[in-house]
């Protein structure tokens, strides 16, 4: 070989390493842009996944916060009605119309009956259930017009397991089964009921409720009283309906619960009735809402409420709802860290058994009595009462109008 043809190969090898190295060096390049490119897109993703997230959490806390603060307008529901499409849809479009923004739904009455098939064990055993609507399709509708759902548990009224289970209901001194009016009852003092209810209420919010409403958390107040015969282990009556709230509390930390009780309790001072509910104790510590039944028609001919004589309570709606409440506040504020907001049930209902003379047809103008006399007492939810959902519509105000209304008392109370 030459030095010429020497000289030839070399560059030609030359130009080739060289070719070989920029290929090399171009693809190495390429490659640290698209890497590059790749973790830039990845951390916009997470950033991304994150503000999702942070949002979504933001949108849950303030969807809690939310409910949290809502002050309650509700009417009650049947589950034979919630089960009915044509009549969900009608109180579903009377709510979205109105100033009522919630339901208190029965998760079980005081038939015995949880309201639709159930998972516990204990209830299936029994036949203590009965389809009555679809808890998961009703609430779902529900909540998707922006409905605050309060599940209402009857407790110690229970024709069907105090029956099914005679060692746990009230006896008489014959150690027979106590009726009060034909209807057996569950015994307070035999626990072993008690985690019965605590497992219907759990159910409850696992399919959806927003709230745990207790009703007939108290002893019989009908039939032959004094016929009962109880193993109260030197408790109180109120003292063992306490302790009853108190586990209840225990094992749902954290749900919204509240309480049923009688109106009376807020007039009677300790646990007059004996039934098992006394004001200062039963909203002390462990409900976070206490619904007193102020029905004018409940109370007796001639009650002194606040100190207020009244023949025919049913005839004066909003002295009797006004007077009960502002008694009810001024107890309670005596008490240390109470805990129970007020949230009283008011009458649209004719009580025809008081007789001719003593009821009255109720309609609009005496339901808006009774929520008038709430807000002037003081407080700011409520509940409509009527057993077949039968309600005087034209009480109830537009959004617009509460809203208005709420304004104007804020002037006045502001100028006071």
């Amino acid at each position: 070989m030459n030095t010429y043809e020497g000289i030839k190969n070399f560059k030609t090898y030359r130009t080739k390493k060289n070719f070989v190295s920029f290929v090399f060096l171009a693809f190495v390049f390429f490659n640290i842009l698209f890497l590059s490119s790749c973790t830039d897109e990845n951390k916009g993703k997470e950033n991304k996944k994150s503000n999702e997230s942070s949002n979504n959490t933001k949108e849950v806390k303030e969807e809690k916060e939310e409910k949290e603060d809502i002050k309650v307008k509700a009417l009650y529901l049947t589950g034979w009605n919630a089960g009915l499409d044509d009549k969900l849809e009608y109180f579903i479009d009377l709510i979205n119309k109105t100033e009522v923004n919630s339901v208190v739904l029965n998760v079980k009455d005081d038939d015995g009956y949880i309201g639709y098939k159930t998972e516990i064990p204990s209830v299936k055993e029994f036949g203590g259930w009965k389809q009555k609507y679809y808890p998961k399709k009703v609430i779902k509708k529900l909540h998707e017009n922006n409905i605050h759902v309060i599940g209402r548990v009857v407790c110690f009224k229970d024709p069907v397991l105090s029956l099914k289970r005679p060692d746990l209901a009230i006896k008489d001194r014959n150690g027979d089964l106590f009726y009060a009016k034909e209807i057996t009852w569950l015994d307070p003092y035999k626990r072993d009921s008690w985690p019965i209810i605590l497992e219907t209420a759990k159910e409850a919010v696992k399919f959806g409720f927003d709230e745990i409403q207790f009703d007939y958390i108290r002893f019989s107040n009908d039939g032959n009283r004094d016929a009962m015969v109880f193993d109260d282990g030197g408790l109180e009556r109120y003292e063992i309906i306490n302790e009853f709230i108190a586990y209840i509390r225990k094992e749902m930390p954290d749900v919204v619960l509240s309480g049923d009780v009688f109106g009376i309790i807020c007039e009677s001072p300790k646990d007059t009735e004996q039934i098992g509910q006394y004001l200062e104790y039963i909203g002390k510590d462990h409900l976070d809402y206490l619904s007193p039944m102020v029905y004018p028609s409940h109370y007796r001919i001639g009650q002194k409420i606040n100190g207020i004589p009244f023949e025919k309570p049913d005839f004066k709606p909003y002295e009797v709802v006004f007077n009960t409440m502002v008694k009810a506040k001024e107890r309670v504020s005596k008490v240390k860290d109470y805990r129970a907001k007020m949230r009283p049930y008011l009458q649209d209902f004719d009580a025809t058994w008081l007789g001719d003379g003593y009821y009255k047809d109720y309609g609009a103008e005496d339901v808006r009595a009774q929520i008038k006399a709430v807000y002037d007492a003081g407080y700011e939810e409520w509940i409509l009462w009527n057993s077949v959902n039968k309600y005087s519509t034209e009480a109830l105000l537009t959004e617009e109008e509460a809203k208005e209304e709420t304004k104007n008392k804020n002037k006045d109370k502001n100028k006071d």
